[in-house]
């Protein structure tokens, strides 16, 4: 009974060593490696950064390696040890690119003024026509609903050709000053440009000219006398009844 105590006596003591002396050999190994690693087999899992098999090979974390597949058009193996994030790309699709043709090249740059002959038609042919063929459902209509609906549209189609008149009238006023500060730079001069001031005040004139021409002058400054004179009434107070103190 002596002899077999002592026996597993020697056992214990023997493997005690033995884990000591793995254990000091781990500690040598891991002195060895640098502290970045370290870091990395820790925040991967790893309580130990020397190989099971005692070549001297380190273990590499599953970050480290490359994920792959068989084929491109096959979906994407993960670990299965590692949390699935809710979105991510089974299959390599075309990214789709999406082209804004103001801001794209390809699309060639914008002309204001061959835009504005190309699309003439509109404003000289298909708005005036829309206008009256509107007026004339206006006439028939009996449903005030459908009328003001028409009129609403017919008030739109006159803002628009309102609108062009004077952007087009504009544009002759900068291309006729264009033409003559080329002229005017081939003998020397230097070029002026217009302000946005100065090409408003030229239209005005020009506006002026042409009712004027067209003996619509009058009714044209009565009118505008009119409009002024009800937004200058709106800050006139109003007389305060009798009865007040």
């Amino acid at each position: 009974m002596t002899d077999l105590s002592e026996e597993e006596e020697r056992v214990s003591s023997s493997d005690e060593e033995q884990e000591e002396e793995l254990e000091r050999e781990i500690e040598r190994e891991l002195a060895e490696v640098p502290l970045g690693e370290l870091h990395k087999a820790r925040a991967a899992g790893f309580h130990s950064a020397s190989s099971s098999g005692g070549g001297g090979r380190r273990r590499i974390p599953d970050e480290e390696k490359k994920i792959s597949r068989a084929n491109k058009n096959r979906p994407m193996e993960m670990s299965s040890r590692k949390p699935v994030g809710r979105f991510r790309q089974i299959i390599q699709v075309p990214k789709k690119v999406v082209r804004d043709p103001r801001f794209e090249s390809l699309c060639g740059n914008l002309d204001p003024d061959g835009f504005r002959k190309r699309y003439s038609f509109l404003y000289e042919v298909e708005l005036p026509a829309e206008r009256e063929k509107l007026q004339k459902l206006v006439k028939k209509s009996k449903d005030p609903e459908e009328t003001e609906k028409l009129k609403k549209h017919i008030s739109w189609i006159d803002k628009q050709l309102k609108s062009e008149s004077g952007k087009s009238r504009d544009a002759e006023i900068l291309a006729e000053h264009k033409k003559k500060e080329r002229e005017a730079a081939k003998h020397g001069k230097r070029p002026f440009y217009l302000k946005k001031s100065e090409i408003r005040e030229q239209s005005l004139v020009q506006k002026y000219n042409n009712l004027k021409a067209e003996g619509k002058l009058e009714s044209f400054i009565e009118k505008r006398r009119r409009k002024n004179a009800s937004k200058d009434h709106r800050y006139i107070p109003y007389r305060r009844p009798a009865n007040e103190d």
